[in-house]
């Protein structure tokens, strides 16, 4: 079939165009760049421009071209969508479950409690913190303000200072008012 000019029917101007003018409007409305950047590729293989053309502007290679070109083809705009899965949770479902009640059991938690109890009982060690901020967030309890009491509070000092700093704001109001 080498060197047989195939000419273009009607029916595949169409369907480019059609096909171009879905691309336009993925383009135009979506935000994630890998997708818009697939997309556009596609979109200029259909206006006719040279493999070699769009791999100098998008800096992608021919093969990348290929795949992309073929997976709209195949699955339409839900081809340019990451298919990468993600990473698999250190926690099954029922163990995750199992922490957020434990949490939302407790009435005063630290941070180190939790990795503690994670690494003895389930013998998981996140390598970021926010794994944990973020299962403090799904047990309902803000990470930010880890215990409702001081557990270094020292009761005597704090009464000894309620009498002392309640005169003060008195004087203070007497300083500043005008006239004085």
């Amino acid at each position: 079939m080498r060197g047989v000019m195939v000419m273009p029917t009607p029916q595949t101007k169409l369907s480019k165009t059609i096909a171009i003018e879905e691309l336009k409007a993925f383009i135009s409305a979506e935000r994630d760049g890998r997708q818009v950047k697939k997309a556009l590729a596609v979109k200029l293989i259909y206006q006719d421009y040279g493999y070699e053309a769009i791999t100098a502007i998008l800096d992608v290679s021919l093969g990348a071209l290929s795949k992309w070109k073929q997976a709209y083809e195949r699955d339409g705009l839900a081809g340019f969508r990451p298919q990468h899965k993600g990473r698999r949770s250190y926690l099954t479902p029922l163990e995750r479950e199992a922490v957020l009640q434990w949490l939302q059991a407790k009435a005063i938690w630290e941070l180190s409690e939790l990795e503690y109890h994670l690494a003895e009982t389930y013998d998981v060690v996140y390598e970021s913190k926010q794994s944990y901020y973020d299962l403090f967030e799904a047990a309902g309890l803000s990470w930010k303000k880890t215990s409702k009491v001081n557990p270094k509070a020292d009761a005597k000092a704090v009464a000894a200072k309620k009498p002392r700093s309640s005169g003060y704001w008195h004087v203070t109001e007497t300083r500043s008012k005008p006239g004085s």
